[in-house]
């Protein structure tokens, strides 16, 4: 990442700190009323990280709904009349629909193995975030689980923010971030669903460019950059690497939220 200024590219480099990410080691398999914070800041003593005003801690959002007892158990579903009316549509388990239902404020587009909705929280995204994978076993004779994206993934920032100041003193930034796909690209990526503690916009209106131009119009999604940045050591599948520790972050941080984020549905071209 490279401030807008003007500046040489030159200076820029040499003004610049290295980004670091780093995943936290020997992190356990999160189970309900687990204590994230506590396992976090020991996961940072293993990794022989100290932290420091100004880091990032990033924070895979599998293990935020499992530490927050957000598993549902897909045999105690009853799918309502809407919820079987989209399975013949998408054909998913209409427990599986009736699940994303309950975490969505409206339905966009269903189509066949498809279903985009606005989730309660106020992003767009595949199925309301609710998901199978990394959840629990798969086999012959298991119950099966769903995991739900946290209840308030702004406030599960703010408390883990508090919990490393209080141990360490630094005033660090943290994000919660989940897989989502985009609706011009192909491929999921990581994005911020919860924030505190850095702007998760970043307006760069009214910097100079490289030429001395004014930007007019430039917002950076800085924490689903972080998110995304995170996301590459993280994995999608049994790689069990859920905490990034990020340093470097070429920015001021200040208090944030995930609505700076969300696209107002007027100026939203793509409903």
């Amino acid at each position: 990442m490279r401030q807008a200024n003007s500046v040489t590219e030159t200076q820029a480099s040499a003004q610049t700190p290295p980004l670091v990410l780093t995943a936290l080691p020997g992190l356990p398999l999160i189970r309900p009323g687990d204590d994230l914070g506590a396992l976090i800041l020991a996961g940072l003593a293993a990794a022989a990280i100290k932290l420091r005003s100004g880091d990032v801690i990033a924070v895979a959002q599998k293990i935020v709904s499992k530490a927050e007892g957000r598993q549902v158990r897909l045999a105690e579903v009853t799918p309502s009349a809407r919820a079987l009316e989209l399975a013949e549509v998408t054909q998913k388990d209409p427990r599986f629909i009736e699940v994303v239902l309950s975490e969505s404020k409206e339905v966009l587009r269903a189509r066949f193995n498809t279903l985009i909705v606005e989730h309660r929280l106020g992003f767009v995204c595949a199925n309301a975030g609710v998901d199978r994978s990394n959840v629990g076993p798969h086999g012959a004779g298991q119950e099966e689980y769903l995991l739900c994206l946290p209840a308030d993934p702004d406030a599960t920032c703010r408390r883990l923010r508090e919990t490393f100041r209080a141990a360490t003193g630094a005033e660090v930034g943290v994000l919660i971030n989940d897989s989502h796909g985009r609706a011009w690209r192909n491929g999921t990526v990581g994005v911020a669903i919860g924030v505190a503690g850095l702007p998760a916009l970043l307006d760069m209106r009214g910097h100079s460019d490289l030429f001395d131009y004014t930007l007019q119009v430039t917002q950076v999604g800085l924490a689903d950059e972080l998110a995304a940045a995170a996301s590459v050591l993280m994995g999608q599948a049994d790689e069990r690497r859920p905490v990034i520790h990020i340093r470097g972050v070429p920015y001021p941080l200040r208090e944030g939220n995930l609505q700076e984020l969300i696209r107002p549905r007027e100026l939203d071209l793509f409903r």
